[in-house]
C-alpha cells in the first residue's frame, strides 16, 4: 500500500470538497477555489473533516496515481486555506526587478529588458533594497502554477557555477566551483 496514497486528507473547517458525476474534485475554501480531474480508477471517500483515496488493484499504474491524487488534494487544501509563497533571487551586478500589477520588468544583463506577464491567478512583488541583492515575490493558491512561473523566471538566466550570478530561489545552494586559478 502506498505510504502517502493511505494517508487522509485532513479538511480543515471553512472548506469543502465535492466530487461530481465526471470524477472532477473541487476544493473550496477562504482563499479561492481549485479542481483537478481524478482518474476514475482511484475512488474518492470524502468522510467529516478528511479525504481517503481507494485503489482497485497493485498495477504499477493504480500504485503511482494512489500517493499522486492524495498529494495534489492536499496541496490543493493547503492552498485555499493558506496560500503558497516562492521567493527569488537576483544575484548579479546590474540586475533590477520591477513590477505594475502583473507585469514584471527583470534586467538580467542582456542587451534588452525581460518583460514577462504573470498570470492573473498570482500575485507579484519586487523589493530592491540597498545592500542586498533584488527579490522577486510570487503568491497564489496554486501550488503547481507558482513553481512552473518561479522555475520559468529562474530559466531566463540560470547561476552559473563560478560566481552564483543568475536568477536563483532564495535559500538555493548552489555547487560552486574552482575557477582557472585554483590549480595554480
Amino acid at each position: 500500500m502506498s505510504r502517502i496514497g493511505k494517508q487522509p486528507v485532513a479538511v480543515p473547517a471553512g472548506v469543502t470538497i465535492t466530487v461530481d458525476a465526471e470524477n472532477v474534485l473541487t476544493v473550496k475554501g477562504p482563499k479561492g477555489q481549485l479542481s483537478q480531474a481524478i482518474d476514475r480508477d482511484i475512488t474518492v471517500v470524502i468522510g467529516e473533516g478528511s479525504v481517503t483515496f481507494t485503489r482497485p488493484t497493485d498495477q504499477i499504474r493504480h500504485r503511482a496515481m494512489h500517493g499522486l491524487y492524495r498529494s495534489l488534494v492536499n496541496n490543493m487544501v493547503k492552498g485555499v486555506t493558506e496560500g503558497f509563497k516562492k521567493e527569488l533571487e537576483l544575484v548579479g551586478v546590474g540586475f533590477k526587478a520591477a513590477n505594475t500589477g502583473n507585469l514584471l520588468d527583470l534586467s538580467l544583463g542582456y542587451s534588452h529588458n525581460i518583460i514577462i506577464e504573470i498570470p492573473s491567478e498570482l500575485k507579484v512583488a519586487t523589493s530592491n533594497e540597498k545592500g542586498q541583492n533584488p527579490k522577486v515575490f510570487l503568491e497564489g493558491i496554486d501550488k503547481q502554477l507558482i513553481g512552473q512561473v518561479a522555475a520559468k523566471l529562474r530559466s531566463l538566466r540560470k547561476p552559473e557555477p563560478y560566481k552564483g550570478k543568475g536568477v536563483k530561489y532564495a535559500g538555493e545552494i548552489l555547487r560552486r566551483k574552482a575557477g582557472k586559478s585554483a590549480g595554480k
